[in-house]
């Protein structure tokens, strides 16, 4: 029996969202407590848990596009063994990494803190995976839906971002502290805009597919969205560099239209709720829930990116927890979301399962768990950011001094990381327990 490539990746997706939130609760709790854990030292456990995050995002969005083409775009794949061949690629280099940071051999830098030279199969993979895409993509006869374009973007730009972070390597880049930090920090910015494209992209199909309404891929609003993106990955890296000498007016631009761009998303998924009849809504129902929620961090996070660009209050948060929770309310609360939505609807699609009553009340519980978890989560980190931008700017406390105020909010943060790892555990519980059933069983679903 022929398996769905696609479901392997998720499959793989869900076990390092699993393993990137254990990880991430072990290096908060080792945040707060140093002596916690020892075994596994912060510095091992904090790439880790980046690392596995990182991984659940590109898996997913990955799979997703490996199982839309031929099963909703009328696509099949040009090669499903250089599909197979990127999945092996990108398992064995995962589990290359993580001995790598358990043996404690780092050589990278953020986000990418493996030794150099396993960027070389990774880069390798993503041109297995372009090329396919590609490949498959150029028989689609007339114009290309917005989710389409978006994906082949998103593919395209993680080369060219991938590549700009491992500039570092050359002396030109690296002896130049001011050129060093500019590059760095241009690569990373522009590298989440390309991962965003991918997942935007998954947003955008699913809500298209749910509707039944081919429309939505192809509409004004949702090619202005793309463009805005688009531009948003070309420009919107400039917040990152406050500390480097530049002109005002780019990181006043960048923010601008990073702003732009999450209204366009809040604007699209508002004018799907409303169309959709209650009958799609109830057959996908956890793909809906999932793809709501996204759409209450999208502005959450609008509101807390629009109040930290203002310059009287960005000059108490800029570089504290309140940063961080931008990141994570962006990771989580938006990317996870839309991701998961997706998961769903790929598992039903493919097993064609039924949840049973006390599964089906269990993965509400952990929908609830996660995203009030998500809230407290988010609400600690910015509460101990302010109160470190004020101790820092008014009172020009010392770090130990900062950190013995804030560190009871921080434990409010590390606990509820825990409701965050529940929450993903009984969400993806019985998603992966289908999963394992479709690959070992016989019959054709």
């Amino acid at each position: 029996m022929k398996k769905e490539l696609g479901i392997v990746f998720i499959f793989f997706a869900l076990m390092a969202l699993i393993a990137g939130m254990f990880f991430g609760s072990i290096s908060s709790f080792q945040f707060i407590y140093p002596e916690f854990l020892p075994q596994i030292p912060f510095y091992k456990t904090r790439p880790l848990h980046v690392s596995m995050v990182v991984s659940w995002i590109f898996l997913s969005a990955i799979g997703g596009i490996y199982f839309y083409l031929p099963k909703f775009c009328n696509l099949p794949l040009f090669s499903n063994k250089l599909a197979k061949l990127h999945l092996m690629l990108f398992i064995i280099t995962g589990l290359i990494i993580i001995a790598s940071y358990i043996y404690g051999q780092f050589g990278g830098r953020e986000y990418w803190e493996f030794p150099p030279i396993l960027s070389i199969p990774i880069f390798i993979s993503w041109i297995i995976f372009g090329y396919n895409y590609f490949k498959t993509v150029i028989k689609k006869i007339g114009q290309w839906p917005v989710y389409m374009w978006m994906w082949a973007t998103g593919i395209c730009f993680f080369l060219i971002t991938f590549s700009e972070a491992y500039l570092w390597l050359f002396p030109f880049f690296r002896d130049d502290p001011i050129r060093d930090l500019t590059v760095q920090w241009k690569a990373y910015g522009a590298l989440v805009g390309s991962w965003n494209m991918l997942v935007y992209g998954t947003g955008i199909f699913l809500m298209e597919k749910i509707k039944g309404d081919s429309s939505l891929g192809h509409s004004k609003i949702a090619f202005l969205m793309y463009f805005l993106g688009f531009t948003n990955l070309l420009f919107g890296w400039a917040h990152h560099i406050y500390i480097l000498p530049t002109q005002p007016w780019i990181r006043h631009l960048s923010y601008f239209i990073s702003m732009t761009e999450l209204i366009i998303l809040v604007k699209i998924i508002w004018n799907w709720k409303k169309s959709i009849s209650d009958s799609k809504k109830n057959f996908q129902h956890l793909s809906y829930k999932f793809i709501v929620a996204s759409d209450f961090w999208i502005l959450f996070n609008l509101i807390l990116a629009i109040l930290i660009s203002i310059p009287a209050i960005n000059v108490y948060t800029h570089g504290t927890h309140v940063t961080v929770a931008h990141a994570m309310g962006s990771s989580i609360g938006i990317n996870t979301m839309i991701l998961l939505s997706s998961v769903f609807f790929i598992i039903k699609h493919v097993t064609n399962y039924t949840l049973t009553p006390k599964q089906e009340q269990l993965t509400k519980y952990g929908f609830w768990i996660l995203n009030i978890s998500l809230f407290v989560f988010l609400a600690s980190l910015i509460w101990s950011g302010i109160i470190k931008g004020v101790l820092i700017i008014e009172n020009k406390l010392i770090f130990q001094e900062i950190m013995q105020t804030i560190t009871p909010h921080l434990k409010i943060f590390t606990f509820s990381g825990i409701g965050l790892l529940i929450g993903i555990i009984l969400i993806c519980y019985h998603q992966l327990i289908k999963i394992i059933n479709y690959l070992f069983s016989k019959a054709q679903h």
